[in-house]
C-alpha cells in the first residue's frame, strides 16, 4: 500500500490491534509493570531491550499516540509530555546545557518567551531573539560558537506571523545546529515543517490536536535527519557516553532516527518526570481521529471572521495570514496552501481598555486562557498570557496592548459574525 494520506493517519496510525485485541487504544492506567526476573528488568534499565517498567518514563498508551503524531509529522520518533511548555523545554534542554546559546524568533508565545529568556537563563543558557522576517545576514549574525539550537513557531501565538521555515532551517544548518519548530497552530494537517527542513517539531497537544479543552499535553517529534555525530563537539550529550546509562552513546547506539527521543525519554523524562497521563493520551487520541475533519472548519471560520473584522471602522488592524492584505499571505500560501488555523488577532482603537470592554459584550465567544478549541474563545494577551512582558517586549513580539486574540471554533460562521456585530453595536 502506498503512503497513507493525512486523514487516514489521523484515524489509523500508531496502533494496530491484533486478533481479538481492543479496537481502541487501551488505557494502561498502571504506574508499574511486572517482570519474571531481575535480568529481564535489567535489560530495560540498560536500554538493551524495549519495554516498560515505570510510567514516569514510558507508557504503552502514550507511545501509541506519540507514534501517531510522529507519523502525521513525517518523523522517525515521538514522545508525549505533560504540556506544550514541557515539550519545548525538553526539546531545547535535550541539546543545551549551562553555557549554551539559542537563536529564537522574537515572535513566539509569551510563556515560551519567558521560558527561554528568564527560566533557562537562570540555568546559564542565553538567547538571541531575531525577527521572523530576518534576512540571511541578520540570522547569521545572531549565531555564536556556543549556539546549539534555533527555535521558532510556524504560526506565532498570538501575533500570527508566519515563520519562513526554509530560511530558518538553512541558517541553522549553516551553523551546524537543528531547527526546532513549534507547529501547534497549523497542526500537521495544514503544515509539516520537516518537509521544509525543520529537524524537530513540538506541539501543545492541548490545542487543536485535543480540540475539546479536555486534556493538557505536549509532544515532540524528531525528523531523524539531523546528523548529531557530524557535529559531535556541539552535542556531547548525544555523542559521548552517558555514564548515568552505563556509558551508552545515544547517537551511536540509536542512530539519527532514535538518538534524540531516546535521550529525552531515558534522561530528561527520568529526571524531570513531565509525563502525560495515559488518560490524557487516550483523550488526545480521540481528538486526533477527527483533526483532519475539524481543521478545515476552523480555517473557514477564521477567514470569515478576519474578513468581517477588516471591514470594521472600530478595528485598527487585523492579523490573519489568510487575508490577502496580510504581509504573510504569500508565505502562508507557500507553506500552508489549505490554510493555517482558526485564530485571528485584531487590535481595537482605544487600546486595552477598549479590548476589555468589547470582550465583556461577547456572548458566544468566552474569555478564556485557551485557544484552538471546538468552542470560540478570546482574550487580551497583554493582560493575560503575555502579562509578564514589558511594553517594549510586547511591541517587538507584534502584540500591541489593545490586541484581542479570538480563536474561532466549530460554530456556524454566521453566528460568530453576528456575535461580533452585536458587541460592536
Amino acid at each position: 500500500m502506498s503512503e497513507q494520506r493525512t486523514g487516514t493517519k489521523c484515524v489509523q496510525a500508531g496502533y494496530t490491534p491484533g486478533n481479538g485485541e481492543p479496537r481502541q487504544i487501551p488505557i494502561i492506567q498502571s504506574t508499574t509493570f511486572k517482570y519474571d526476573t531481575s535480568e529481564d528488568m535489567g535489560k530495560l534499565f540498560d536500554l538493551e531491550a524495549t519495554g516498560y517498567f515505570y510510567t514516569r518514563l514510558q507508557n504503552p498508551t502514550n507511545d501509541h499516540v506519540a507514534a501517531k503524531i510522529a507519523a502525521l509529522e513525517g518523523g522517525s520518533a515521538g514522545m508525549l509530555t505533560s504540556s506544550g511548555q514541557a515539550a519545548n523545554f525538553f526539546a531545547l534542554f535535550n541539546i543545551c546545557e549551562c553555557g549554551s546559546h539559542i537563536v529564537a524568533s522574537s515572535s513566539i508565545y509569551g510563556g515560551t518567551f519567558n521560558l527561554i529568556s528568564v527560566t533557562m537563563a537562570k540555568m546559564g543558557i542565553e538567547v538571541t531573539f531575531v525577527s521572523p522576517d530576518a534576512s540571511d545576514d541578520e540570522l547569521d549574525a545572531a549565531f555564536k560558537d556556543n549556539t546549539r539550537a534555533m527555535f521558532g513557531e510556524s504560526i506565532a501565538n498570538p501575533a500570527l506571523t508566519v515563520l519562513d521555515i526554509e530560511r530558518y532551517a538553512a541558517a541553522a544548518h549553516r551553523h551546524g545546529v537543528p531547527l526546532i519548530v513549534d507547529n501547534t497552530f497549523p497542526t500537521p494537517v495544514n503544515l509539516r515543517p520537516i518537509e521544509w527542513g525543520a529537524d524537530i517539531v513540538t506541539h501543545s497537544t492541548t490545542k487543536y490536536m485535543d480540540g475539546h479543552g479536555a486534556a493538557v499535553g505536549g509532544a515532540i517529534v524528531d525528523s531523524g535527519k539531523f546528523d548529531w555525530m557530524a557535529h559531535a563537539d556541539k552535542f556531547p550529550g548525544l555523542t559521548t557516553p552517558d555514564e548515568s546509562y552505563h556509558g551508552i552513546t545515544y547517537a551511536e547506539k540509536f542512530g539519527k532516527e532514535g538518538a534524540f527521543i531516546t535521550k529525552a525519554t531515558a534522561q530528561l523524562m527520568r529526571d524531570f518526570g513531565c509525563i502525560q497521563s495515559p488518560q490524557n493520551a487516550f483523550l488526545l487520541n480521540l481528538g486526533l481521529e477527527s483533526l483532519h475533519v475539524r481543521m478545515p472548519k476552523h480555517v473557514e471560520n477564521g477567514l470569515a471572521v478576519a474578513e468581517f473584522l477588516e471591514g470594521r471602522s472600530e478595528v485598527q488592524s487585523v492579523s490573519y495570514p489568510g487575508l490577502k492584505s496580510s504581509p504573510y499571505y504569500e508565505r502562508a500560501k507557500k507553506y500552508m496552501p489549505n490554510g493555517g488555523c482558526g485564530v485571528v488577532s485584531f487590535e481595537l482603537k482605544g487600546g486595552r481598555e477598549a479590548a476589555g470592554a468589547f470582550m465583556k459584550k461577547l456572548k458566544l465567544a468566552a474569555i478564556e486562557t485557551h485557544v484552538a478549541d471546538a468552542r470560540t474563545c478570546c482574550l487580551n494577551p497583554a493582560t493575560s498570557t503575555h502579562r509578564q512582558m514589558t511594553e517594549e517586549q510586547l511591541a517587538a513580539a507584534g502584540i500591541p496592548a489593545g490586541l484581542i486574540r479570538i480563536s474561532c471554533g466549530l460554530e456556524d460562521k454566521e453566528d460568530l459574525i453576528a456575535d461580533l456585530e452585536q458587541a460592536f453595536a
